[in-house]
């Protein structure tokens, strides 16, 4: 593995003169892996006087990129929040690039966003060697390790007044599939930022294996103790069998010189046996084993799966099957992507691991929390919160509840807080998104130890919550716009469920034949009817469907919904205001604002935040005609 330690300066700045004047660069004088690095740039025509072609992919290729990584994305963009708040002022940098030396996330210090270099490290720039020279990104991808390149190190003369160190990222099958890096000017270099970068790219390997299958057993293991709740410990993730089914990076040097690879079963690698262990596991917590080159480890269960084999019997969570429409009275679900989708809904619910579901506004969010909360089995109640309709002073005391005269208006005779009701059962965090910046660590404290106390309270609760959120922004942008706590990101995707909205969903037919049914059991609908509709964006999704059917079945008089029904100009709202009914470039825009307006029960705010708009605009475009 290359080292990140180099030669002295002048050793550089010898080599740095022969490779600008042709010469032979002296022996010894870069390290092993940049003096490879430099070979093959040589090789490869590249002429370190010139300034290398700033190649950048479209943003369109970006954003598929982005989502064909969606875990890992979110695994590193958590840690770029906290590398970027360790070493915040001090000029630096943090990117995110795809196993091909993409650029797809990037934060940085004002002060080096606008220097040229943070120009030029954006997302869909692509850093690979052939093309940017020796660089720290480009070199980790090759060498497959940790790679610093300081200054002059780098193959381009443009180049030499940063510093950076890259860190690759491993999935579980030891595939590369990411980096992080960190760059700076070369002045304000700084060497623990190599240790901080190192310990974020651990820390996503090691989600990938918490987050890759929820029904396996995974297990800690270190030589001491003590160090079983850090990066430092290795992570296996066994099946119910006792096979491995991943492994981290420490638990590999841990084990070096053994056979723990994937498909190897616990005993051929510890003893005493699978089933022992985990009968003491479940017993105290924490287990002694000794490897077979006779090293002695200790392992903790950082989660429980199903039963293993020769293990004594615990208490299992139900595990009910993904209800069709046929199944669930209010919940409809043929379409294919969205099955996909939920397909790990009930290993989640067994594990009580946080449930998080985003989509556009109206297509079923708490429906989908519900539904969550029926596949759970749980026995206490489905409590739901909107986080956006409590007031910020309000919010700590309403979801921790409050002891008598704990503040000012409070009552009298205290409050429980909507966490203790939610107590054996589910709480839906519904616009989690909107959170206050001071709740959010409160809510964080909650999730790590399950443990309330009410405001001006003295004791604290123990309790047994399925944490469900649900939002329509985009919880990783507002993480990086410092809007969002990127541990409380972290926690609250434990399993993420996107909701197609309605004008995507192959089963439109059914869900108009289910609302019908529920709304208006008299109403006939036929396949023409159904046709026309299915040709309408409905922004607002299935809460508009459920309007325009509820309004169509009325002004049928129940002589069945007819294509005349449909042209109504999408509801009350009529097509377009006076003065864009003149103006086709208009027409278009203010339709759509119309629609969602009238989708939204006539709320002018969540209109202006769904269409990325000013309630001024709302308001113009929906004045009285």
């Amino acid at each position: 593995m290359p080292s990140l330690s180099h030669p002295p300066r002048s050793n550089v700045d010898r080599a740095r003169v022969a490779l600008e004047t042709g010469s032979r660069v002296p022996g010894g004088a870069l390290s092993p892996e940049v003096a490879r690095s430099w070979e093959r740039c040589i090789a490869g025509g590249l002429d370190p006087a010139r300034r290398p072609d700033d190649v950048v992919i479209p943003f369109a290729e970006v954003r598929i990129r982005r989502e064909e990584q969606a875990l890992l994305r979110r695994l590193a963009l958590a840690q770029m929040q906290l590398l970027h708040e360790q070493i915040a002022g001090s000029d630096f940098m943090i990117a995110f690039a795809d196993a091909g030396g993409v650029v797809l996330d990037a934060l940085s210090d004002p002060h080096f966003a606008d220097s040229e270099a943070g120009r030029s490290i954006v997302p869909g720039s692509v850093w690979l060697e052939s093309g940017r020279g020796t660089n720290a990104l480009g070199l980790a991808l090759v060498e497959r390790a940790p790679v610093a390149i300081y200054g002059r190190e780098h193959f381009f003369a443009c180049h030499g007044h940063l510093s950076c160190v890259a860190v690759p990222i491993f999935d579980p099958a030891d595939r590369l599939v990411g980096l992080l890096d960190a760059s700076s000017s070369n002045e304000a270099r700084q060497q623990h930022t190599h240790a901080l970068v190192r310990m974020a790219a651990a820390a996503v390997e090691n989600g990938l294996i918490v987050n890759g299958r929820p029904d396996v057993l995974l297990l800690a293991l270190h030589p001491r103790a003590e160090y079983l709740d850090t990066l430092s410990a290795g992570l296996l993730a066994l099946s119910a069998e006792g096979d491995v089914v991943s492994i981290n990076r420490a638990a590999r040097a841990l084990l070096a010189g053994l056979d723990a690879n994937v498909g190897q079963a616990f005993d051929a690698v510890f003893e005493p046996g699978f089933g022992s262990v985990v009968d003491e596991l479940r017993s105290n917590g924490i287990a002694r084993v000794r490897d077979r080159a006779g090293s002695m480890l200790y392992i903790t269960c950082r989660r429980f799966a199903a039963p293993p084999v020769n293990s004594s019997p615990a208490p299992v969570a139900r595990r009910l099957p993904v209800p069709t429409a046929a199944s669930s009275v209010d919940f409809v679900c043929e379409d294919p992507l969205l099955r996909r989708r939920m397909r790990g809904l009930a290993a989640a619910t067994g594990d009580r691991l946080a449930v998080h579901i985003h989509g556009e506004t109206g297509t079923g969010k708490e429906l989908m929390a519900r539904h969550v909360h029926a596949l759970s089995g749980r026995s206490g109640e489905f409590v739901a919160i909107n986080c956006g309709g409590v007031p910020e002073s309000l919010f700590i005391a309403e979801l921790f509840g409050h002891d008598r005269g704990a503040f000012t208006n409070a009552r009298s005779e205290g409050a429980p807080g909507l966490i203790r009701l939610a107590d054996r059962g589910t709480l839906f965090l519904d616009e989690v998104g909107d959170i206050p910046l001071g709740a959010q660590t409160a809510l964080l404290r909650f999730l790590d130890t399950m443990e309330v106390r009410s405001l001006g309270g003295a004791k604290s609760a123990k309790l047994d919550v399925q944490i469900v959120s649900a939002t329509n922004r985009d919880l990783a942008a507002a993480v990086t716009a410092h809007q969002f706590r990127a541990d409380l990101y972290y926690r609250l995707n434990g399993l993420s469920i996107e909701i197609p909205p309605l004008r995507e969903r192959s089963d439109f037919e059914a869900i108009v034949r289910h609302l019908l049914t529920r709304h208006a059991p008299d109403a006939s609908i036929d396949d023409a009817v159904l046709a026309r509709l299915r040709q309408r964006p409905w922004p607002g999704n299935i809460r508009e469907l459920q309007s325009w059917l509820r309004r169509a079945a009325i002004e049928s008089d129940g002589d069945g919904l007819t294509l005349a029904l449909c042209d109504d100009g999408n509801g009350a709202a009529g097509p377009t205001c006076a003065h864009c009914a003149q103006n086709p470039l208009s027409r278009d825009k203010c339709r759509r604002i119309r629609e969602t307006l009238a989708a939204t029960g006539g709320n002018v705010q969540a209109t202006a935040r769904q269409l990325r708009i000013s309630r001024t605009t709302v308001y113009k475009h929906t004045e009285v005609d």
